[in-house]
C-alpha cells in the first residue's frame, strides 16, 4: 500500500512536471513570436522614418544651403538620399520584400528625379534654382508622391502585425 500511495505520488509529481515543461516551451514559443513580431514593428517605425527623411519636400529642407550650385545642390541631395538609405539598409532583414522593395524603389526615384531635374539646368544655375525647380515637379507630378504611398505600405505592414 505505501509503495503503490509512492509510485501515484511520483506518477502525479512527474505529470505535474510534465505540465510546467510544457507550459514553459509553449510560453517561450511565445515569447519568441512576440519578440519577432517586436523586430518587425521596430524595422518598420525606421523604415517609415527613413521614407519621411527622404521625401524630396523633407531633404530639400534638410540640405538647402545658400550659394550652391545646381551641381554642389545636386551632390548634396543625392549624398543625403544615400546615406540615409545605408544607414538602415539592415532592416531589410525584418521586413517583407515588398515592404522593403517599395523603400528601395523610392531611393532610386528619388534620386533619378534629382540626376534628371539637374541635368536639365544650366552650368550656371543655383542650387536654390535646382530647389524651385523640384519643388514644382513635386506640386505638378504624381511620382513626386511617392513617399507617401510608401509610407502607406509600410503602415498597413505593421497593421498586419498587430
Amino acid at each position: 500500500m505505501l509503495m503503490g500511495t509512492i509510485i501515484a505520488v511520483s506518477l502525479a509529481a512527474l505529470a505535474g512536471w510534465l505540465i510546467f515543461l510544457q507550459r514553459k516551451a509553449t510560453l517561450a514559443e511565445s515569447k519568441k513570436v512576440d519578440n519577432s513580431k517586436m523586430l518587425q514593428l521596430q524595422a518598420l517605425e525606421r523604415l517609415t522614418l527613413l521614407t519621411d527623411r527622404i521625401a524630396l519636400p523633407n531633404i530639400i529642407g534638410r540640405v538647402n544651403v545658400p550659394g550652391y550650385s545646381v551641381r554642389d545642390m545636386q551632390q548634396a541631395i543625392t549624398q543625403a538620399i544615400r546615406e540615409e538609405f545605408e544607414y538602415n539598409i539592415t532592416q531589410q532583414i525584418y521586413v517583407s520584400t515588398e515592404a522593403w522593395s517599395a523603400v528601395k524603389n523610392l531611393k532610386d526615384q528619388n534620386m533619378l528625379i534629382v540626376n534628371q531635374l539637374a541635368s536639365t539646368m544650366p552650368a550656371n544655375a543655383t542650387g536654390l534654382d535646382l530647389c524651385k525647380l523640384l519643388l514644382e515637379y513635386l506640386m505638378n507630378d504624381k511620382k513626386g508622391n511617392l513617399h507617401e504611398v510608401v509610407s502607406e505600405v509600410l503602415s498597413y505592414e505593421a497593421k498586419k502585425l498587430l
